[in-house]
Order: C-alpha cells, then sequence, then structure tokens
C-alpha cells in the first residue's frame, strides 16, 4: 500500500527506493499534471531539472514520459542544473512551470520533486494544496481530473546555462570585479554549482580554483551543504593562501557558503546583512527587505538607518518569494543560507548571492572582513547566532512551542520579554532588541531553537535559560506519566 506522501517547505523529499520511487514519481508527476492542466494553455512547455543524486535524471525522464503521455511538451535539461537556473528557466521560456528533482542539501540517500510556477519562485500553498489534493485522489484511486488527449507531447532537451548567464551578467557588474578581482576557492560539493559560479568569476577575472567538480552522488562521503562542518577544505586552503576568500554552494545552488581572508566562516545572516548594505550604498537600490521570523535583526537595524520598510515571514522561501512578486525587494534571506535580489527571480540563488559578494568587495576595495566591521560598527552592536537542534518527543516539542507563545517566561537572562509572535513557533522579542525562536519540526522529532544576542556572555546565558525551561518540562510530564 502506497504510504501517504508529504509536502515540505520546499516540496517532496523522501528516501530513494523507500519512499521515493519511480511508481510515486508517476503518482506526483500526474498530481501536477493535473495542475498545470487546469491552470496554463497546452501549448505551455513543462521545464524538468535535476540534480547529481543517484538516479535523478532517471527520475527526471520517466516524469517527462508521463507528462508527454498527457498531451504536454517537455523541456529537460541536457545535464544536471542548479534549481535557480531551472526556475528562471520557467519564466524565460514561458513555460507551464517546472518540476526540479533534487533534494537540495538532504544526505545522500535522499530525493525530491518540486514544483515550480511561471513566475520563478516556490510554489505557493495555494498551489501546493491543489496538488497535495491530487496526490490524494490518485491514491484513492480517483483519477477523473486527469483526461488523455488524442496525442502525446514530445520531450526536447535544452541547455539553460546561456540564457541564465546572459542575466546574471546583467544583474551582477562583472566589468566592477575586473577592476578589483579576487582570489577564490569554490567548492561546489560534487554538484550543480560547477560550471556556473566559477565560469563567472573567471569571466570577471577572479583567480579561481574549484573543489570538487565532478559528480558523485554519495559527495564525498558527506552531505551537500554549505556549512562550516562541511567545507573544511576550503577553509585550510583560504587559510594557507591569506589573501583569498572561498565560496560553497548545496546541492542545488540555492543556498550558499562564504569564507571570509581569515578562514571565518560567515553565518547567512552576515552574508544577507553585507549584501544589503552594498546594495543600497554602492548600487543605489530602492525597496524594502523581507526576513524570515529566523534571521537576524541586523537587517532591521539597517532598514531603519536606511529608512526602509522590513517584513518578517514565517520560515520557507515561498513566503518571501510572494511579497518579492509584489513589490520591489531589495533583498529577501533566510538565515538557512538562501536570498535573492531586486532585479532577480523571487527564488533563493547561491550562484547569485556569492558573486555579489566579490560585487561587494570590488565596490569597497576592502577585504570582506574589513567590510562586516564597519558594517557592525554603523549598526552599532555585534550580532551572535545559536541554533539548537533538540531530540523530544512529539508531545514535548508541541507543548513547548505552545507554551513559549502562551504562557512565556517574564525574562529571559534577565532581560524583559517585551513581545510574543506565534507567526511561525513562538518568537520571544527581548527588551534589549535580541530573541529567541523556539519551532517544531514538521518532518522530524526535533524542537529547533534560534538565539540572537549581542555578545557571548548573553548568547550563553539565554541557551541556559531555554535548556531550563525545556527541562524543567520535561520533569513535569514524566511526573503525569
Amino acid at each position: 500500500m502506497t504510504r501517504k506522501i508529504k509536502f515540505g517547505t520546499d516540496g517532496w523529499r523522501s528516501i530513494i527506493a523507500d519512499e521515493f520511487t519511480f511508481d510515486n514519481v508517476e503518482l506526483v508527476t500526474k498530481a501536477i499534471v493535473g495542475y498545470i492542466k487546469q491552470t496554463y494553455s497546452p501549448e505551455r512547455p513543462v521545464v524538468i531539472g535535476y540534480d547529481t543524486r543517484f538516479l535523478a535524471n532517471k527520475f527526471a525522464e520517466r516524469a517527462a514520459k508521463v507528462i508527454n503521455s498527457f498531451g504536454l511538451n517537455v523541456k529537460l535539461t541536457k545535464r544536471d542544473a542548479p534549481t535557480p537556473v531551472v526556475a528562471f528557466s520557467a519564466k524565460e521560456l514561458e513555460s507551464a512551470g517546472a518540476l526540479m528533482f533534487t533534494a537540495s542539501h538532504n544526505p545522500p540517500e535522499y530525493c525530491g520533486i518540486k514544483y515550480i510556477p511561471d513566475y520563478a519562485g516556490p510554489a505557493t500553498p495555494d498551489i501546493t494544496d491543489i496538488i497535495v489534493s491530487n496526490v490524494e485522489k490518485l491514491q484513492n484511486g480517483d483519477d477523473s481530473f486527469l483526461s488523455k488527449p488524442t496525442s502525446e507531447g514530445v520531450t526536447e532537451k535544452f541547455d539553460p546555462r546561456p540564457a541564465y548567464m546572459a542575466w546574471v551578467r546583467k544583474i551582477v557588474d562583472l566589468d566592477k570585479i575586473k577592476q578589483n578581482p579576487a582570489k577564490v576557492y569554490y567548492d561546489p560539493m560534487y554538484s550543480t554549482g560547477r560550471g556556473y559560479l566559477d565560469e563567472l568569476l573567471k569571466e570577471a577575472g577572479c583567480d579561481v580554483t574549484v573543489l570538487h567538480d565532478w559528480i558523485d552522488p554519495l559527495y564525498g562521503g558527506s552531505m551537500p551543504e554549505p556549512k562550516a562542518e562541511y567545507l573544511s577544505e576550503v577553509t585550510d586552503l583560504v587559510k594557507k593562501d591569506g589573501n583569498a576568500i572561498g565560496f560553497g554552494t548545496d546541492g542545488d545552488a540555492d543556498r550558499f557558503g562564504v569564507i571570509d581572508e581569515t578562514g571565518a566562516y560567515y553565518m547567512p545572516n552576515f552574508v544577507i546583512a553585507v549584501l544589503l548594505r552594498h546594495l543600497i550604498k554602492n548600487k543605489g537600490y530602492k525597496g524594502s527587505i523581507v526576513r524570515t521570523v529566523a534571521t537576524t535583526h541586523m537587517l532591521d537595524g539597517l532598514a531603519e538607518e536606511y529608512g526602509l520598510k522590513i517584513h518578517e515571514t514565517p520560515v520557507g522561501f515561498k513566503h518571501i518569494g510572494q511579497i518579492m512578486r509584489q513589490e520591489d525587494v531589495v533583498i529577501g534571506g533566510e538565515e538557512s543560507g538562501g536570498l535573492s535580489i531586486l532585479h532577480h527571480i523571487p527564488e533563493k540563488d547561491g550562484i547569485v548571492a556569492n558573486l555579489s559578494i566579490v560585487e561587494a568587495m570590488a565596490y569597497e576595495k576592502k577585504p570582506l572582513k574589513d567590510i562586516l566591521k564597519e558594517l557592525k560598527e554603523e549598526v552599532g552592536t555585534d550580532f551572535f547566532h545559536e541554533r539548537l537542534d533538540l531530540k523530544v518527543s512529539d508531545k514535548i516539542k508541541v507543548d513547548f512551542v505552545k507554551m513559549c507563545g502562551e504562557n512565556p517566561p517574564a525574562s529571559i537572562n534577565g532581560i524583559k520579554v517585551k513581545k510574543v509572535s506565534t507567526m511561525d513557533g513562538a518568537k520571544l522579542y527581548l527588551e534589549d532588541g535580541t530573541w529567541i525562536l523556539t519551532r517544531p519540526s514538521g518532518t522530524e522529532p526535533l524542537l529547533r531553537i534560534y538565539f540572537e544576542a549581542h555578545t557571548v556572555e548573553g548568547l550563553k546565558g539565554m541557551i541556559a535559560d531555554m535548556k531550563k525551561l525545556l527541562e524543567d518540562m520535561k520533569k513535569k510530564d514524566n511526573a503525569l506519566v
């Protein structure tokens, strides 16, 4: 019996050969076809892309056959491609949207499929709700919402790279970078970013050394996630060089990783803030700022300084992308390593993010570490971040978030809790401008707690108090059993 297929914040992901099978790929593809046929004219093609995961290309080919069987034409990428490139192609080709086979930064045993509408951003809940409903109908044997045409569609392979690269050249000033090129070590992590970011950097005159620029579905025995622990080789090379920076992109190149000249890994929060300041100060961009509830309030400080409106959204780039489609947004970003900028697509793009850091350095004619130092001085305070992923029972993770939202402590680490938001989980805004966010994971038995403080000591105190609150709840729960 087919198990229930669940769509998360960015499509459906599961373990290959367990739930992620060819049969289930066909089922989900049919569900997406149901949405496409009721939304778009049949003349518009469907774009399909895939990353470097095991069988991802074969899953993509199977999906193309399913879509063709319903009379729709398919544009299938010639090779693995980044999610932002596939998203851009969905818009540029005036398609009926795109299917992207990727599990992003997840471990190698996972694959996934996401639907990207023709506006080139994540599908909003109203769209995914229809797709999920179609999946449930098919699982119950109801395919009445689908109708077979008299003739089949065709699949044509295409190269999305030239059009995307031409677009990036319009929104990132490669000529400016040529005036002050950087030395860069880049790790595409055996995946889709290879041949994109490195080629653009070289075109801009940078001295580029690329690591792991070949396909390995096992990702070197690691994970395709551009965090500090997975970018150790780049970090070592940067430290040894002393006059270079390092970059990484994840499995589908929609997330970025940045390492400065000292070998320090930059939390995505700092990267977003650096680029916001650059886009306003150096490029004169105007508009609003969008961040998720888990993203740094350093952006709020910059918004106040520059007189810009700031939006706070639930976690998930689909919420950021929705606002980017409605108004001019200088930058939209999330602490997990995704951002997009004004004039670009409403989808996170690790290629543009990393390339824009080099652009900022070229404008400032300064090392990245000095730019961040000036930024903190401008805002008037430092920022320290931490995220705890705590394994707890489903009951505890729900009850703890509920308690924080409905009956929060009066103070944390001696600082008064000024306000509480339950937009996504429970966020405690403290009187000194620091904050804590608690959220239950929707896919794992994890309680996520995010912290932002102005000092290391403050961060430690906040963490200690929240851990004590959690332990007290566990003891109380055990006493009731």
